[in-house]
């Protein structure tokens, strides 16, 4: 120790944690009050490609699914939208098309389980186009109940490009 400085008792220094305690609870009070409960939200029943067997049977019932086509221009942006080689304006045209298609279906006999719907779009699109459209086409809500359209989402395998 050096001689000129004073020296120092050693104090034991204590922290309260009761106030570091009532911040945690009421933090965690706070979260569970405002945690938002919504409905379902990016539950696609979505199917990836497979090799399609050509030797499986065709049921009577079986719909052909519905192709929607999604082009890209050349920045990423949705440049069109067909549905069975028909122009659709924007995705509240295409959700009406297949709430139609559905509707349709359902009076032939046919459940909301038979129908499918098969998405074709550009390498180059931008993601969340290929969502909106899902979106679209997935369901909708009326009445604040979510009316399901369209379970089976596929996706066309990409072509090769030369």
């Amino acid at each position: 120790m050096h001689p000129t400085l004073p020296r120092r008792r050693l104090e034991k220094v204590e922290v309260n944690m009761t106030p570091m305690i009532d911040v945690v609870f009421q933090l965690m009070i706070f979260f569970m009050l405002t945690f938002n409960i919504i409905a379902p939200e990016g539950d696609f029943d979505v199917r990836m490609p497979l090799g399609k067997s050509s030797s499986d049977p065709l049921d009577d019932l079986q719909l052909p699914p519905i192709q929607v086509r999604l082009a890209s221009g050349d920045d990423g942006s949705l440049s069109g939208i067909s549905m069975n080689g028909e122009a659709v304006t924007d995705f509240r045209d295409l959700r009406q098309r297949v709430a139609s298609f559905v509707d349709v279906a359902i009076e032939s006999g046919a459940s909301r389980d038979d129908v499918e719907l098969e998405i074709d779009c550009d390498y180059e699109l931008d993601y969340i186009n290929i969502i909106d459209a899902i979106t679209a086409v997935s369901g909708r809500i009326e009445g604040g109940q979510l009316i399901e359209m369209i379970k089976k989402i596929s996706f066309v395998p990409l072509k090769q490009t030369p």
